[in-house]
């Protein structure tokens, strides 16, 4: 069948002069549509076939030259897991779809309510009382269907959290609790996945990288008896506006590429803290060096 794909991609390729002035072999998505109708296959194969040969689908040319082919290649070839698709969660999704990260495990236990609506990116009129996960999964086909998604209606607990998670090459903390928070951390550990965190209160955010091995979520949260009910929760008490989610998300989508590229610093053995009232971005080092490679 990839034979059959290959001269498909060829015979339907388009060349054209890129943004750049650059000649380059493009597809639409209206020929890969109907390449993977002819070979029974979906887009997401149809993209990494065509990212495989040297034909760059036309919805990722304004990536270039930030993000070479092999590079763009290595994403669709990647898996992340989200846990929790509410305020953070949703922009990182998003984030992600656009990029092109071929496969999203999406795990959340939660539906959409009237409250979601002022900050969380997949919550709508039209998918109020739905499954946030299934949300995730419908949105992203209609964004990118060239992604592919699996969503699980559930909440992470020690007994499901690797099966859930198995196959990841990173997982992305995008809840609001310290024990659900400290059960995901242990899977990624067990799992030997690197974990991006991330949390907002007010017009403040956090972001942080955790590798196997690293002393992690620990240093952040005094108390993993603390309960999801708990009134002293920083989120309860100062709210969690829209920009606020949008910030965080986005550096957490961007840590996600750091990692799969293998480029750029990552915040390893620091916390990047922002202030956006206060137009202040500051970074809090922990041991080791700041930025580490993995």
């Amino acid at each position: 069948m990839t034979s059959d794909i290959h001269r498909q991609l060829r015979e339907k390729a388009a060349r054209i002069t890129d943004p750049a002035g650059r000649e380059i072999s493009i597809l639409e998505d209206r020929a890969a549509l109907e390449i993977a109708g002819l070979c029974g296959t979906d887009l997401h194969e149809i993209y990494r076939e065509a990212l495989g040969i040297g034909v760059y689908p036309n919805r990722y040319i304004r990536n270039l030259d930030i993000i070479t082919p092999a590079e763009q290649l290595k994403i669709a070839e990647s898996q992340v897991a989200v846990a929790g698709a509410g305020g953070l969660g949703g922009q990182v999704i998003l984030l992600l779809a656009r990029i092109g990260v071929g496969r999203l495990v999406v795990v959340d236990c939660d539906r959409f309510d009237e409250t979601n609506l002022n900050r969380q990116a997949l919550c709508s009129r039209e998918t109020l009382q739905k499954s946030k996960a299934v949300a995730a999964a419908e949105t992203v086909a209609s964004v990118n269907p060239g992604v592919r998604v699996v969503p699980h209606q559930s909440r992470i607990i020690a007994s499901n959290a690797d099966s859930l998670l198995a196959g990841a090459d990173v997982i992305v903390d995008a809840l609001d609790n310290a024990p659900d928070r400290l059960v995901l951390q242990e899977a990624a550990r067990r799992l030997g996945v690197p974990l991006v965190h991330g949390a907002l209160a007010g017009f403040e955010g956090r972001v942080m990288t955790v590798y196997p091995g690293d002393p992690g979520l620990e240093r952040l949260y005094d108390s993993p008896t603390a309960t999801e009910a708990d009134a002293e929760r920083p989120e309860d008490l100062l709210g969690v506006p829209a920009v606020t989610a949008a910030a965080v998300g986005t550096l957490q989508a961007m840590e996600v590429l750091k990692i799969l590229l293998r480029r750029g610093r990552i915040f390893r053995h620091v916390m990047a803290h922002i202030d956006l009232e206060n137009g202040r971005f500051e970074e809090f080092r922990f041991d080791g060096t700041a930025g580490d490679d993995p």
